[in-house]
């Protein structure tokens, strides 16, 4: 089920994992660790076969050419990465989230935590909100783990509702005694849905600040500045929609008891049209 590397004797591991699908809007969560894997120079130290936990006529294996001959076929990846950083290891974990086997997948990645002696799983998550464009994308820390709610900004797990893998990760790592950190990031809804590094940003300063783990971050900042100001250059074309940013700006001003859940929402199919058409006008593209 799952393939790993034998590895050198691993010093205060941490784990921070994220997975594409529901969990991660804006493609934030995977983003963070796409820059990580960069950053940390991290290396392949395991995968998990994907065979038991994918319809796969809902997430397709992919075709591709290698070298423009040889035909090759990409299954959906689930892989281990690891880096030294600071003066402790750190495994990065990026996955899609499972059609079926939900209790199975997590414990095999609970396994792999329990073998290299793991001393804390980060979960990383991003989702679909009523927050400016403009803003820093606040982002929510939470665990069940007493020693974590100690830390300032760390508040107790009390989301209900539909759930997806992450919140079924971070149930299971507490069932089992390992502590764990859920940080979830809030994305603007009325954005086209492609990578938002504004909301990565996010994360990651979130996951830097709590951890200690030190990330050069240089290289996403400079993405989310370029991403923030081809957005507000396209809503600026659009009177309405200046307004309505506006008025999510003045709502995350206020204090909680005083937010204004009145705020008249535009059409979001009108808006990611409407901004996808500039950025292919200016050659760019949210992606990059």
């Amino acid at each position: 089920m799952i393939e790993l590397e034998e590895s050198p004797d691993l010093v205060n591991p941490v784990v921070i994992a994220a997975f594409e699908g529901w969990n991660d809007a804006a493609e934030a969560a995977s983003g963070v660790i796409d820059h990580l894997m960069r950053v940390w120079d991290a290396t392949v130290v395991g995968a998990i076969d994907p065979e038991e936990f994918y319809d796969f006529q809902v997430n397709r294996p992919t075709a591709r050419l290698v070298d423009g001959a040889t035909r090759r076929v990409d299954w959906p990846t689930n892989r281990f990465f690891s880096a030294r950083v600071n003066d402790r290891d750190a495994i990065v974990f990026v996955g899609v989230e499972p059609n079926v086997r939900w209790r199975t997948y997590g414990e095999a990645i609970l396994q792999v935590c329990s073998d290299m002696e793991v001393e804390l799983l980060v979960t990383l998550g991003a989702f679909l909100a009523d927050v400016p464009h403009t803003r820093s994308a606040p982002v929510n820390a939470a665990s069940e783990d007493p020693a974590w709610l100690e830390h300032p900004g760390v508040v107790p797990a009390r989301y209900e509702g539909p759930t997806g893998i992450v919140g079924v990760m971070n149930a299971a790592a507490a069932s089992t005694g390992l502590p764990a950190l859920s940080l979830w990031a809030a994305a603007p809804h009325y954005l086209p849905q492609s990578r938002n590094p504004m909301v990565a940003l996010a994360l990651l300063e979130a996951l830097r600040d709590l951890t200690g783990l030190e990330v050069d971050t240089g290289e996403i900042e400079l993405a989310a500045r370029v991403f923030e100001r081809e957005v507000s250059e396209a809503i600026e074309e659009d009177g309405n929609l200046t307004g309505y940013v506006r008025r999510l700006e003045e709502a995350a001003e206020k204090p909680d008891d005083q937010d204004d859940t009145s705020i008249e929402v535009p059409s979001g199919e009108d808006l990611a049209a409407e901004l996808e058409r500039f950025l292919r006008e200016h050659d760019g593209s949210s992606e990059d």
